[in-house]
Order: structure tokens, then sequence, then C-alpha cells
């Protein structure tokens, strides 16, 4: 055979296994390919440069997010050289390279490529053609990187109304921009309405690219983190193992996705009270994270973060403290002071804090985060309900009794209409206003209020959860 003909071949059989979800296949003949086109073609021709984008995809796909960037950046240069700063080509390398910035938690350049890109996008191709679409939709995702949580949505309800006239419904990047919405309401709070969506995507996209497909399994975990903010963490547990077994097979256990959803069953054992299995799997997830993406880039910080909050589980309060500290000067530095990841971790270490009994110290954190919490999510986010419930229990320490009772009271009220009746939060909050009932000598109100707590806590977390353990105890020693 021909070796011109061969390598035509060879990219077909690339692009199979890439549509497939078969990315190390792909990966290995398109470097295959893009070696010997360099031989017969030269770099700068157009099928080389073509190759050379493919595998950057690959790379991509496969989480190797700085080989990606370093390529697209190659391309883009040639691209603009030999076809233009407008030509299709050009603007879709663009919109590659900014993909890999926000891979690479560069959010900011991200953001500002996109919208270049954009703009360009709608003048040589027009306002609805499907790369435009997903160019708006590339730039919703920056936004709500950046916590533009607000214009992330509206973004994309515009793009998502256009994808299902230009594509039709059950188009994939449709189905993609569905799953991303449902992320919005998810950032949002709104984590019923995410649930409600990320089921319909889920179902269509089984059928439309199977069952196994990366955007399927990405979903299916998105779907579990709406299990897990709506308080069902048994039903998120389950899920999440699946999930985990077959990005495993798929994609490779140190794809990023894969990492993700390690992190996220985690949260599932520590939201069980499982927290000696979150803890081994948290060391493991964040050995992989430093790997794959260095020390300092957000996700590798999250998963620092996470194994803190094992050690906070299991009693190992100073480890905690430690770890978060080192976090929180890194996140400062790397995200801002008042980006979420970084509240996120200052409402953790002001739980250390009061767990080491420095209770002034985690009250005036609390603080802190509470009124940040309140101007980026507003009063009524459960993000912020929590860290008002934080700040209650900084109350107590401090032997401020009433103080915790009256701001429990609003958080409970406030829980009651965002949550839903039974979400674990809630509970907490009352088995925290029990305490407040009990310090301030209201002992029968604070036994009725365990006993409720009890008779939800059994049907939502089970019999054998530590929280319910520790209010049966509790109970039986009033």
């Amino acid at each position: 055979m021909d070796a011109k003909v061969a390598l035509v071949f060879r990219e077909r059989y690339a692009s199979v296994f890439s549509e497939g979800g078969k990315y190390k296949q792909a990966k290995k003949l398109r470097e295959q390919v893009l070696e010997k086109q360099k031989q017969f073609l030269g770099d700068d021709h157009r099928n080389t440069l073509h190759t050379m984008g493919t595998l950057a995809n690959t790379y991509s796909a496969l989480g190797e997010y700085q080989k990606a960037k370093e390529l697209e950046v190659i391309v883009l240069e040639k691209r603009k050289e030999v076809l233009g700063d407008n030509h299709i080509d050009t603007l879709r390398t663009m919109g590659n390279l900014a993909s890999s910035y926000s891979d690479l938690g560069e959010y900011k350049k991200a953001k500002d490529l996109w919208l270049v890109a954009l703009e360009k996008q709608k003048q040589v191709l027009g306002n609805h053609h499907p790369h435009t679409l997903r160019t708006m939709s590339n730039l919703a995702i920056s936004y709500s990187a950046l916590r533009e949580h607000q214009k992330a949505r509206e973004l994309r309800v515009v793009v998502l109304e256009k994808q299902k006239q230009v594509l039709g419904e059950n188009h994939p990047d449709t189905l993609w921009t569905m799953g991303n919405l449902a992320n919005s309401y998810s950032n949002l709070g709104e984590h019923q309405k995410a649930q409600e969506l990320r089921v319909i995507v889920l179902e269509k996209q089984k059928q439309v690219i199977g069952e196994n497909h990366p955007d399927t399994l990405q979903t299916m975990g998105n779907l579990g983190s709406s299990y897990s903010n709506l308080g069902e963490h048994e039903k998120a547990k389950e899920l999440r193992v699946v999930v985990l077994e077959k990005q495993k097979q798929v994609l490779g256990k140190n794809h990023p996705d894969t990492l993700q959803t390690m992190g996220n069953l985690g949260s599932s054992y520590s939201n069980l009270g499982e927290h000696e299995k979150a803890k081994e799997l948290r060391v493991l997830m964040l050995e992989k994270r430093k790997q794959v993406l260095g020390d300092s880039h957000p996700g590798t910080l999250r998963a620092m973060g996470r194994l803190a909050t094992s050690y906070l589980g299991l009693g190992e309060y100073q480890k905690a403290n430690k770890l978060l500290g080192i976090v929180l000067e890194k996140q400062k530095q790397v995200l801002g002071k008042n980006h979420p990841d970084t509240l996120h971790t200052m409402g953790h270490l002001a739980d250390s804090y009061s767990d080491l009994g420095e209770h002034r110290k985690a009250k005036e954190v609390q603080g802190v985060v509470l009124e940040k919490r309140k101007q980026i999510l507003g009063d009524s986010h459960p993000g912020t309900l929590r860290t008002m419930a934080r700040l209650a229990t900084s109350y107590f320490g401090l032997g401020e009794y009433q103080k915790a009772k009256e701001l429990l009271g609003i958080v409970l009220e406030k829980q009651k209409q965002v949550l839903g009746k039974n979400h674990p939060d809630i509970l907490d909050t009352m088995a925290n206003l029990a305490i407040s009932y009990s310090d301030l000598g209201n002992h029968s109100k604070a036994k009725e209020l365990r006993v409720l707590v009890l008779e939800k806590q059994k049907q939502v977390l089970g019999h054998n959860h530590p929280d319910t353990l520790e209010i049966e105890e509790l109970l039986s020693s009033m």
C-alpha cells in the first residue's frame, strides 16, 4: 500500500477510536501519522497541522493538558501565518487552546481567548453556526469557572435554544449544553432542577452516544453530585462506584475525570460517616493529582482540602489545621481571596480552629466567610446557610448560647424553604438547635427536637451512621 494512503487510513481509524471514546488507541495512531506527515509533507502543510490539532484534542481527552496546550500554541501560530487570523481552522484552534487554558486552571486566559474567538466566529460564520454555538458554550464554562454563575446560566439558555433549532434536541452538542445548564442550576443552589435535567440528559446520551462514552459517564457522575446535594448520599455513593469503574476502563486510572470521581466517591464515604475509607481514597487521589496536574493546580488544591476534611472527620485536628493552612495560602495566590474554593477552605479551617478549642479564631474566620458568601452567592444559597450554621457553632464554643439559638432558628427556616424538610444539612441544624436549647436549660425542648432528628436520620442516613448513633447516645443519657 502507498505510504500516503496508509496515513489516510490510520487517521480514519484514529477518528473512529476517538469518536468511540477510545482515546489511547487514537493517540497512538495520531502520533505515528504526525511523524510521517512531517517527513513527507513538512511541518507547515495543512494535513500536518490538522493532525497536530486532532492529536492535541486527543491529549486533552486523556487529561494530558500541558501537552495539548503546547501543541495548540504551535498550531495556532502556524495557522495564523498560513491561513490568516479569521480562517475557520484558525478560530477552531483558538477555541481548543482556550479549552486547554481552562483545563489547566488558567480561567481568565481561557475567557479572554474565547471572547476573541466568539466575535470572529460571529463575523465569519454567523450567530447560529454550530461552531459559534459551541464557543458560546465554552465561554459559559469559563464564566462558571470564574464563579460568574448567573452569566453562565443566561448564556447556556440562549445556546440551548439555538442548538435545538439548528442541531435538534438529541444532538450530542445539544445534550452537552443541557448538561452544562444543569451544572449552572447546581452552582446556583437549584439542586432539584439540576437533578431533573441530568436524568433527561443521561437517558438521551445513553441512546445517542452509548453508555460507556466519556460524556455519558460525566453526566452519571454529575447526577451523583445531584443526589449528594439533595442529601441522598447512599444513592450518590452507589452511582459513583459504577462511574469510577467504567472511567478506569475507558479513560484510565489517572485521567482527571477518573480522579474527579474518586474525589466525589471520597465525599460520599465522608457524608456516610466512613471517614477512614474517605481518607484512603483521598490520599491516593492527591498523589495522582500532583502527578497529572502539578502541586498548585486548583484541582490538586481541592484534593488537599478534601484530605484535610477526612482528618477532621477522624479527629486528627492538628493535621487538618496544618494542611488547610497550606491549601489556603496557595488558593489565595492561585485563585484569589474571594474564589469559592478559597472560601470553602477558610470555612474548614475555622472548623479545625473550633475542634482545637480556638473558638474566637473560628468565629472571626467564619464571619469573614459568611460576608463574602452573602455577596457572591446570596443570602439563601445552601453554601451561605451552611456557613451561618458553622458560625452558630462558634458561638456555642464561646458560651454565646442565645446568639447561637437565634442564628440557627433563622438558618433552619431558610433551609426548609431551599432544601426540603429531610436534607442532612437541615438535620445538622436541628441537632445543633437542640444543643442550644439544652445549653439554655430548656431540656424538654431539646429532647423533643432530638427525637424528631433521630427519626429523620434513621430514614435519611441509616441506623448505623455516626450522626444517628450520636443522637441516640445523647437521648439515652437525658
